[in-house]
């Protein structure tokens, strides 16, 4: 059984078009979350992280996808295809699978199709068949969509394929894009802040949502891995079917989750947490922090930088993670200014360097979806 490690990676954000631009934003700490008025989203205002559509254009003429694939697959194909760049793996060969994470795909369609697209690009096998078709690859892509759990069920659910000995190599690519569906549905909760969202902060009213795209290229062959060596340790998925929507108060799916990945053990360096900022999810995974007893482990949430980009988030944050190990640095976790979960967990309020070997990523979805992954930086 052989180890996966991390060969290549991309993010498209509203941050920028690449892993290099979208964590020197992070450094700086620039949020890409912008207060608008979007009428083709929503009637009103609200906070919203939103890829740059004319960059998208011309990239997607530069590769003639402009016009047979829509927004959601037109990301999802300058992704993979920017991580590809500069390795040395197939993606054609039999040893070579894609899993595409995603939440809705491109569920715009039913409302805005003005390519005229036929009416079963809407579902989900049918973008991995596009996607397939266009890099010409021997296995048709998987699809993992778990509410916003997705991205890291999907490098778990790679990891384990590599580790079984199916494939050499996995690319795990997520994807979402705003729409009024999404959009109206997160406001029928009254979920969504004003203002860019503040994860763990006691003022925090709500999430922001972002749009964007990531891939995360592993392979067992670690001559083709990036240096330096970052492989998967462990995962785990868990459902406390609590609640439709809501989060177990005692925070027992992400405790289980957790308990599953680190064995015991306790050697984490820094947390990635998924850190909504809506009330009841913060104070849950507080509590399953607390109850794990890593309460002094530096955590953070990206969310306050690019929003939440549901079947995508688990992807990007996991890449920003491998960052912070090749750079050493923990970021700030944006928006965070005062304690506000129900149990104290040491939230980062500082970007600093600091000597990072094992990051713990954690995340939870609707439905009492619970994930948590473990990432180790290995000597070459």
């Amino acid at each position: 059984m052989g180890n996966s490690y991390i060969a290549g990676d991309n993010i498209i954000t509203s941050l920028g078009f690449s892993t290099i631009e979208n964590f020197q934003n992070l450094l700086k700490g620039n949020t890409g979350i912008k207060v608008g008025l979007y009428p083709y989203l929503y009637p009103e205002k609200f906070p919203a992280s939103l890829v740059n559509k004319d960059f998208v254009r011309e990239n997607a003429i530069e590769l003639k996808i402009d016009k047979d694939y829509t927004l959601f697959e037109q990301l999802l194909i300058l992704s993979i295809t920017d991580s590809l760049r500069d390795i040395s793996i197939n993606v054609k060969s039999p040893e070579t699978l894609i899993i595409l994470s995603t939440t809705k795909g491109n569920i715009d369609l039913l409302s805005n199709n003005p390519k005229g697209f036929a009416d079963h690009r809407v579902h989900l096998w049918s973008s991995a068949y596009e996607i397939g078709k266009y890099f010409k690859t021997a296995h048709t892509p998987l699809v993992v969509s778990n509410a916003c759990i997705s991205g890291v069920v999907a490098l778990n659910t790679a990891d384990r394929l590599i580790k079984q000995g199916k494939f050499e190599n996995v690319i795990i690519a997520g994807c979402d894009v705003l729409s009024e569906f999404i959009v109206s549905g997160f406001q029928s909760f009254l979920s969504l802040s004003k203002d860019v969202c503040q994860p763990f902060d006691k003022d925090r009213s709500g999430l922001s949502l972002g749009e964007g795209a990531a891939t995360v290229i592993l392979t067992s062959d670690k001559t083709k891995a990036k240096k330096p060596f970052i492989q998967i340790e462990s995962g785990s998925g868990s459902n406390d079917a609590n609640h439709i929507s809501g989060p177990s108060r005692t925070g027992e799916g992400l405790y289980i989750a957790i308990n599953d990945v680190l064995k015991g053990s306790k050697e984490i360096d820094y947390i990635s947490a998924h850190g909504t900022a809506t009330p009841f999810n913060d104070d849950m995974e507080s509590i399953a922090l607390d109850r794990h007893k890593l309460n002094n482990i530096p955590v953070n949430s990206y969310k306050g930088y690019i929003g939440h980009t549901m079947g995508a988030a688990g992807v990007i944050e996991s890449i920003f993670c491998f960052e912070s190990m090749r750079n050493n640095m923990l970021i700030n976790s944006y928006g965070f200014e005062n304690p506000g979960t129900v149990k104290e967990i040491n939230v980062i309020n500082k970007t600093e360097s600091a000597q990072l070997k094992t990051i713990l990523k954690t995340a939870s979805g609707f439905g009492g979806s619970n994930a948590a992954i473990l990432f180790r930086k290995m000597n070459d």
